[in-house]
């Protein structure tokens, strides 16, 4: 019954839905608003949740899998050589969607903060009919980087984040937010712009097809679709392999290498990699913690998975060549943030290095080109999702409160507000690495994978566990055990709307830890083709 329906259009398409239905209603007061953003929110949830269920990690998700072709675009054939007269040729945009093991721990993890991070607008106080139709029109375009199998409709989506980004941060942020959301939308737009240029080569090379021969006489088209891209990929008699050098068609060595660098820019300015990265920090800083939570849990994810889904599988031989670069920048990842997180007073900062830090954990994954670094650098950039969003939520319940994030300005939490100072704990070992909670799982696979071809950088890169702990430590146990500040006194404690998603997210992170084949069992099979492409290579 199930594979009957369209599940990932719906899952993708229903926060857009929803964002359309707010532009008819009331918006004068929250409660419609708000209510109309969450039952929108949690249907895709839901949905992603049963398709957890039905899931066979053996068959992966062709059963799932939705596809049909919605524009062609004749060419003109004088362009493509002295046998135009013989020759047709066009321009193919597919609607495919898709889901297997790297993509569907994603789908999860949006469904998961996207919903925390509804129930934690509770503090947005105007224009809500405006913040929660651009909040679901956000998930939509998340939702649809992580089903795309198509690049075009996969860079639609994409683009289509960055827009109600802009808008939640240049407008529901703090005193800096419109700096915040100029520099984001610069730093991204180049990223795009990036991007494109990649996938243009890809559709023009692997993309490159021959049709069925018609009266006219051949005909070839050009597209985006993903899985014709694979199928060329290890094919050596697709037309785009076989096209003498020189042709527009040909995919030589050198458009490889163009292609691959591209996106790695192109990818690692949302991951952020080193240095790319000074966007991110102002985000963090200056937007909503509504908005970090999704930046931060999910948007950062979506270079993680773009380098992974695009510059892993389609262009595996110019990784593995870049591996050891790959893992060097993910090692200045690593040793920067947690350097710089240890130097901050200000408690946001402190976890926006961190998020850098992390994110270099999972580059050492990918570096690692075997499964058990693949499925680490998946399982951190989930993990690290959780974790962020809550500390974020955390953050923004403080501050609420005291007014400040500075951590000499706070303390003595523990006996002012208890229970959120014990979920600020909780978080804070997660985001150590503390066994038994998700964040050890991610850590331990990404370092084991890359150990065994790379000893010196997998070395090095763990120094930044223990300045991890530094930096947890020493902010977070400052502000849960510190001298407590009189003004602290009496201080309330988390409302219920505000405690609901704190424990939700704490649950996660807790289950993902005892029970990590929940996700690792998931990823079986995902990076099968890929490592079968790397094997053929090296043997032959």
């Amino acid at each position: 019954m199930l594979k009957d329906i369209p599940v990932l259009s719906l899952i993708a398409l229903i926060p857009l839905a929803g964002a359309v239905l707010l532009l008819f209603l009331p918006g004068r007061r929250s409660t419609w608003p708000r209510g109309v953003a969450l039952a929108f929110t949690a249907i895709p949830l839901i949905l992603s949740a049963w398709l957890f269920a039905g899931y066979e990690p053996i068959l992966g998700g062709k059963a799932f899998a939705e596809h049909f072709t919605w524009l062609s675009i004749p060419l003109n054939a004088e362009a493509w050589g002295p046998d135009a007269a013989v020759a047709s040729y066009r321009l193919v945009f597919d609607y495919r969607l898709g889901i297997d093991g790297i993509s569907l721990p994603l789908v999860l993890l949006t469904g998961v903060v996207s919903l925390m991070a509804a129930i934690a607008s509770v503090h947005i106080r105007k224009r809500w009919k405006t913040y929660y139709a651009l909040f679901l029109l956000l998930q939509t375009g998340m939702y649809g980087v992580f089903l795309a199998r198509d690049l075009t409709l996969f860079f639609i989506f994409f683009e289509l984040t960055l827009i109600p980004m802009f808008f939640l941060i240049g407008i529901w942020g703090y005193f800096g937010r419109e700096k915040a959301a100029n520099r984001f939308l610069l730093y991204n737009g180049l990223g795009s712009a990036f991007m494109l240029f990649a996938f243009l080569i890809l559709i023009a090379t692997l993309g490159f097809s021959a049709e069925a021969a018609t009266a006219g006489g051949n005909a070839f088209s050009f597209t985006g679709d993903y899985e014709v891209l694979l199928a060329h990929l290890s094919d050596p008699n697709a037309p785009a392999n076989i096209a003498q050098p020189g042709n527009a068609m040909y995919l030589s060595d050198s458009l490889k290498w163009t292609a691959f660098v591209l996106l790695l820019i192109a990818f690692g300015i949302k991951l952020p990699i080193f240095p790319f990265h000074t966007w991110m920090l102002k985000v963090h800083t200056e937007a909503p913690p509504s908005v970090v939570m999704i930046h931060s849990g999910i948007l950062l994810k979506m270079g993680v998975y773009g380098l992974i889904r695009f510059g892993a599988f389609l262009l595996p031989e110019q990784l593995d060549a870049w591996a050891p670069v790959l893992a060097t920048l993910g090692v200045i990842n690593i040793l920067y943030g947690a350097v710089l997180a240890c130097a901050q007073k200000e408690f946001k900062l402190v976890l926006a290095y961190s998020s850098i830090s992390h994110m270099g954990i999972v580059l050492l994954g990918i570096a690692s080109l075997n499964e058990i670094g693949l499925q680490g650098a998946i399982y951190q950039a989930v993990s690290h999702g959780l974790i962020s969003a809550l500390l974020f939520l955390v953050v923004g319940t403080l501050y609420e409160r005291t007014g400040t994030t500075k951590l000499d300005e706070l303390g003595g939490l523990a006996r002012s507000v208890p229970f959120t100072a014990g979920i600020l704990l909780t978080a804070g070992l997660a985001s150590l690495g503390l066994p038994g909670l998700s964040g050890f799982v991610g850590e331990f696979l990404a370092f084991l994978g890359l150990f065994g071809s790379m000893k010196a950088l997998t070395a090095v890169g763990a120094l930044g566990v223990l300045l991890a702990a530094v930096y947890v430590l020493r902010s977070v146990l400052g502000i849960t055990f510190g001298p407590m500040p009189e003004r602290f006194i009496g201080m309330k404690d988390a409302r219920f709307v505000e405690a609901l998603p704190m424990v939700a997210l704490a649950a996660v992170i807790l289950v993902l830890g005892v029970y990590p084949s929940l996700l690792t069992d998931l990823m079986q099979h995902g990076f099968d083709g890929l490592l079968k492409q790397l094997s053929t290579k090296a043997g032959g």
